[in-house]
Order: C-alpha cells, then structure tokens, then sequence
C-alpha cells in the first residue's frame, strides 16, 4: 500500500492530510499521550491501547450536564418537554448505550512496540499475532472541517496501518489499521511522536501516566491527592475552579477512575508464549538497527525541522 513520503501534507479547503510514516522520521512536535493511550512502558516494550473510557465520559458526562440544565429549565412546560425528551433519549440515551454495552466487553489487546527488535506485535481478533518490522508502519493525521450557522468544527485521527506479513493472506486479512479520535493536526502529530520517539530514542522522552493502572488507595483519597499535587504547580485558585470544579461537574473525573479501576487495573497483557518469549529484553549487541534508507530520511528531516526553526528566527 503506497504512502505519500513522511513529513509531506495534502491540503484542501476543507481538509489536510499529514504524512508520518513510512518512514518514521521526527514530526517536530513534543511527544504528548493526549488520549492516555500507553498501558505500558519500560526499557523493552511499549503497549498501546485505543479503549479510552475516560474520554467517553469526558464527552458524555457535559452534554448530560448540560441536558439536566435544560431540562430544569423547561420542567414547567409540558410541550416543550416532550420535544426535550426525545433529543435526549437520541443524543444521549443513544452513545450511553453504547458506553455501556462497551463496559461489559473485555478490552480489546494494546498493539506493542518493541524498541530492541524494531518490531511492532498486533494482535487480531482471531487469536492471531502479526510481527511487522518497524519501519513499515504507516501513520497518518487526517484532519477534516465543516461549517455552519454554529462556526467552524474541525474533527481529526491519528490513523496508525500495519501490514499482514504473511504473503498468502487472504484479502480481507492482509491490512489493520487503528484510529485514535485526537482531533488530527499537530495533536495527533505529538500523539503519533510517542511511539515514533520511544522507539527512535528512548523511553525517557516519553511521560507516560501508567501510575493510574496501580492505585494503592481509595478513589477519594487518590483525588485528594492529586489535588494537592496539582495547588503545589499552580496554585489553590486555579486548582479549585480546574480540577475541583470542572473536574468533578464538568468532566467527572471520579465516574472515569471509577471505571477505569475496573476496567484497566492491570490493562490486559499478551499471553501467547511466543509473544511473552519475544517481549524478553535482548543483549545490546543483538538490538536491531536503523536501516541505511532511515538514518538518511531522519538527517534530512532533523535540517528541514532545524531550517524552519532558523527562518522563523
């Protein structure tokens, strides 16, 4: 499947395309796990998961505020409520559903990185594993707008494609490809750098917040002190009106730890002996590198990078 060359875009009037891969070359953008999407990381193996249940409910739990607004507003109005009653059983009754339905499914297999080997393990629905080489990893940010009498809505993906490296696959087997809902542009750009930088450079450049998969204390507790975490970097006023006030009513943060304790502590692991056996750390010496093809792209997209950050000096 051929791919515009790393580090090109396609723009449209109402659309761009950014390509990032093959071959992974620096996107210029700081590595940022917006959607919380690293289940696991360490010297070896990165794991990335696309079950976020928290932004499901960080997009669900304000309309639902904002509907009980409304609804209190037109409590006395028998015409208007029935109108009312419809849109919310359709904008909300609807994804809630659908929220549900998820929360009791198991949680789909994180894709894993593995820095030593340069090999990507996805695993299938059928119970399969494909081993794909690094470098052939294809990503895009793909970013779309509309407009109406309400402005301008941009939406976007970061959209990560991996190929079947059986030969003799079948045709509706030989291609997957993953979707992470983070608005497209430079967002899905840092998203994509995580992957691309751990594997490139290390983890250390990577921040990660795994630390939420191991909670020793209560949910109250836990927030609490996250609490005083947050008033020591900025301060009891900004801490009181963000993570107090919007983090409880807007965005409901402890309906997410809630779920996320049930669902994601631990996060599911590969079982299959074989992927247990390759997710082994290696001898230096034996660490897979770059290819020749890579090491030029990368040194010509670093001066591309560095010649714009001089031009705009």
């Amino acid at each position: 499947m051929s791919t515009p060359p790393a580090g090109t875009s396609k723009k449209g009037i109402f659309s761009r395309n950014d390509y990032l891969a093959p071959l992974p070359v620096p996107t210029g953008e700081k590595p940022c796990d917006v959607l919380n999407t690293i289940w696991r990381k360490n010297e070896v193996f990165l794991d990335i998961g696309n079950y976020s249940i928290g932004s499901a409910v960080m997009v669900l739990w304000p309309m639902v505020m904002l509907f009980a607004f409304m609804g209190y507003l037109f409590r006395n109005d028998h015409d208007e409520m029935h109108i009312f009653a419809v849109m919310t059983t359709f904008i909300i009754g609807v994804p809630t559903f659908f929220l549900i339905q998820g929360l009791f499914r198991e949680v789909p297999l994180p894709i894993r990185f593995n820095r030593q080997r340069r090999e990507v393990c996805v695993p299938r629905d059928n119970g399969e594993y494909w081993i794909v080489p690094w470098e052939s990893v294809t990503a895009a940010a793909t970013q779309q707008s509309s407009v109406s009498q309400a402005g301008k809505n941009t939406m976007g993906l970061l959209v990560i494609g991996f190929e079947n490296p059986d030969p003799d696959a079948t045709q509706d087997n030989k291609h997957f490809s993953l979707g992470f809902n983070c608005g497209g542009g430079t967002t899905a750009m840092a998203l994509w750098e995580c992957m691309r930088s751990y594997m490139e450079i290390g983890p250390d450049v990577v921040e990660d917040q795994t630390a939420r998969f191991d909670r020793s204390k209560g949910i109250w507790a836990t927030y609490l002190e996250d609490l005083n975490k947050a008033a020591k970097l900025r301060g009891w006023f900004i801490t009181a009106l963000w993570e107090g006030f919007c983090g409880i009513f807007i965005f409901n943060t402890l309906l997410i730890d809630v779920l996320e304790r049930w669902k994601l502590n631990p996060p599911p692991d590969l079982p299959h002996p074989d992927i247990i056996e390759w997710s082994k750390p290696l001898p230096p010496e034996q660490w897979a590198k770059r290819s020749q093809e890579l090491e030029v792209a990368i040194a010509k997209r670093e001066a591309e990078l560095a010649g714009r950050v001089e031009a705009q000096v």
